[in-house]
């Protein structure tokens, strides 16, 4: 069932099976929510997960200013997301469940699917957002039909695709900070109903903005350039037969993150009394560039007795990104030092010099019986990727000191099952399995060490695991507006080996974690259809948990295994629309995990931080049962405003739309430390302007992180209070046009 372009420009955030339209239409139900969470078209309240949808009205608004992919952020129950590396490896984490490894081959328990893509290294998850349908957010483990790591659960781009009318847009803005946004598409036929097209486009650009009061280094920070594409062709040869071919790109030239030193308050945390956010006094390079080429093809035949489809994906990206990892300039034994105590210099690179990804699904969805519904398939995945770690001296010139290589080659296959039988009227089952296998090589080596540490020979390891995951549920329809369900759901995270051996010698593994959840949920329509609303329960447990112990005595991550890690919690959302012209939405999320491994410990700061956990007198480490996941606030909430009010004889519309976004206490690392948390964060933002009846042409102005709130998101273990936080409040206008 298609969507219409006027429902996808005013839907705005909706946990329920009814959209509610912005404009005069507003009292009364309209279109019905579809979602693809299962693989095919479906309304949103007979999918028995917790999903939320995220369209392009909400869409247009968080991502003003140039905002990355972070912009996601607590902007759905349960979802948050945090980066270290600037405007690319996002790392994403839902029910609380994410990774902090910073390396670049980083294994992540939330999967990122771009256009039925998964894109597994964490460089391609930082794709731009651009000429979207929606974004779905599916929270808990997608076994089934998404399989390996996906334990946490799954972010869906869909992009907006070809049509058989001309149409387009394009939208302009410019903001605090030289900021410049541009985006735009063209869609339509090229011969006839037979081949259509889309052309989409994205260009961003911002100066730097965090002037450098140190001599002698860059002149600034924070600045960057990007440009991206993606070019669609929809063949329709005849009634029965589609294939879609997916080509897109991506360009970034800018400067890794800013990190900061002693910016964190010693012994309480927080940000120190006179931080100031526009200076720094750093004295080493700074360097991002990031390139990304991929293609995809989407095959559809209808075979009368189903449907086949055949999706095919090919990625590369190459990255080289440095930066100045003590945060200041010169070092204590080498005055003069700032900003703060800096124990020894630290500049460091990471680089992916090789890669490449290909992905093959078929999958096969047809109906047995009437009331019955299967997908079954397969699927294969094959990654090559080729890593430098690299380290400088910055006091002798940024010279380079230290190289260590990685490579690592992986393959994996599944295939999988999932059927819905639709018992009565009332009663839906719906159960699937899926049998994973993967096979990962990886070698390390060491060519240059580091401050006289020599050479490292080279360190293999192969892994290896077959693993079974999959879901079952039944859901009840209450009444005709409202479906409680409840849901079983089995995942994996593949096994992992970590091994940046340029300043330490382990090479670490994790094994293959596992995961079952338990979840409970009801969802529906209030007031005729002007409301609605989803709730869900879940609980969860992980046997093998994997886990990042990040920095401490040294700038490399180690990984571990924990016994298991409970969580349990709720999401809870709603829409309304009480009077015409007016929407309303609210998001609210519970998340509490707890590591249970009573054996358990990670080595702690170097810098005289304050341990809050139990110091192990043997190892000098903490133990760390009991702990909650670090990055895992234990609240998220988020509401919406959008206002609109027809003028000139309704020529047009003046709207208003503004959002909010919280998140609780959350902890850096696996040890708990007065420093190394943050208590909260609080974002708003407003988009205030005119639009033309039919949407034809439209201006505004906007504002982001209005209370200018400036808080810590993430730290370096490693040499002092280093920090890095938020982006700053942006102001901007925009002007846009829709044909």
């Amino acid at each position: 069932m298609p969507i219409s372009k006027l429902t996808y420009q005013y839907i705005l955030f909706t946990a329920c099976g009814l959209s509610l339209h912005a404009t005069s239409l507003a009292q009364e139900p309209t279109d019905i929510v579809l979602v693809s969470a299962q693989k095919r078209i479906q309304n949103i309240d007979d999918v028995p997960v917790s999903v939320s949808v995220i369209n392009d009205e909400a869409l247009n608004a968080i991502s003003a200013a140039g905002e990355d992919i972070l912009f996601l952020a607590a902007r759905s129950p349960s979802l948050y997301a945090e980066a270290s590396s600037g405007r690319t490896f996002p790392r994403f984490y839902i029910r609380g469940l994410g990774n902090t490894d910073f390396d670049l081959n980083a294994n992540q328990p939330v999967s990122l699917v771009y256009d039925e893509i998964v894109l597994e290294n964490s460089i391609l998850k930082g794709f731009p957002v651009f000429d979207l349908d929606r974004v779905e957010v599916l929270r808990g483990p997608q076994g089934t039909l998404f399989g390996r790591n996906s334990p946490a659960g799954v972010i869906k781009f869909e992009s907006a695709k070809p049509t058989e009318y001309v149409e387009g847009y394009g939208r302009v803005s410019y903001g605090s900070f030289n900021s410049v946004d541009i985006e735009g598409a063209i869609s339509g036929p090229i011969a006839g109903d037979k081949l259509m097209g889309r052309l989409s486009i994205l260009t961003q650009r911002r100066d730097d903005y965090v002037d450098n009061s140190f001599s002698g280094g860059e002149e600034g920070f924070e600045e960057f350039f990007e440009f991206a594409g993606r070019a669609q062709l929809l063949f329709k040869p005849n009634d029965r037969v589609s294939s879609l071919l997916n080509i897109h790109g991506r360009r970034l030239d800018g400067g890794s993150r800013l990190f900061r030193a002693n910016i964190i308050n010693p012994d309480t945390g927080g940000l120190i009394e006179n931080f100031d956010r526009r200076t720094t006094a750093q004295d080493a390079t700074q360097v991002l560039e990031v390139y990304n080429i991929g293609a995809s093809l989407k095959t559809e035949i209808d075979l009368d007795v189903g449907v086949l489809t055949s999706i095919t994906g090919y990625e590369q990206i190459g990255i080289s990104a440095r930066g100045d990892v003590d945060g200041g300039f010169g070092a204590d034994f080498t005055p003069p030092v700032g900003t703060g105590s800096i124990p020894f210099a630290a500049e460091s690179a990471d680089n992916i010099t090789d890669h490449d990804q290909f992905t093959q699904e078929l999958r096969f969805n047809f109906s047995p019986t009437e009331n019955t519904n299967t997908t079954i398939g397969g699927y294969f995945f094959y990654e090559k990727l080729d890593i430098e770690n690299l380290s400088f001296d910055t006091l002798s010139g940024g010279i380079e000191n230290g190289r260590a290589i990685q490579n690592q080659e992986t393959y994996a296959w599944a295939v999988f099952g999932s059927t819905e039988w639709l018992v009565s009227d009332r009663i839906t089952l719906q159960g699937g399995l899926r049998i994973s296998g993967e096979d990962k090589s990886f070698i390390a080596e060491r060519l240059v060490g580091p401050f006289g540490s020599g050479t490292l020979a080279p360190i293999q390891q192969d892994l290896d695991d077959v693993v079974i995951s999959g879901d079952a549920s039944v859901t009840y329809s209450l009444t005709s507006n409202t479906n409680i369900y409840t849901r079983y759901a089995r995942g994996f995270r593949a096994p992992n080996v970590q091994g940046r051996i340029v300043f330490g010698d382990a090479v670490t593994v994790a094994n293959t974690e596992t995961i079952n959840a338990f979840e409970a949920g009801v969802k529906g329509t209030l007031f005729s259809g002007l409301g609605c609303y989803a709730i869900s329960g879940f609980y969860f447990e992980t046997s093998d948990q994997q886990l990042t112990a990040v920095g401490g005595a040294g700038n490399f991550n180690q990984l571990l295994n924990a016994d298991k890690v409970i969580g349990y919690g709720f999401e809870a959302e709603a829409s309304l629309s009480p009077v015409s012209g007016l929407d309303l939405t609210a998001g609210l999320s519970l998340n509490d995990t707890e590591i249970d491994d009573p054996d358990l410990e990670v080595g702690v700061c170097t810098i005289g931080c304050t341990v809050l956990n139990p110091i192990n007198p043997l190892t000098n480490n903490a133990l760390i049962d009991g702990n909650a996941l670090p990055q895992a606030p234990r609240w998220i909430a988020n509401a919406t405003l959008h206002y609109t009010l027809p003028v000139l004889n309704g020529r047009g519309d003046v709207f208003v739309f503004t959002d909010w976004a919280y998140r609780s206490r959350i902890n850096f690392f696996l040890y708990e430390s007065a420093e190394f948390q943050d208590q909260k964060l609080i974002e708003g933002g407003i988009r205030v302007g005119y639009r033309e009846a039919g949407g034809r042409y439209e201006v505004a102005a906007y504002g982001r992180n209005l209370t200018n709130d400036t808080s810590v998101e993430g730290a370096l273990d490693f040499n002092n209070f280093t920090g890095f936080v938020n982006e700053p409040r942006v102001w901007g206008v925009e002007i846009s046009s829709r044909f």
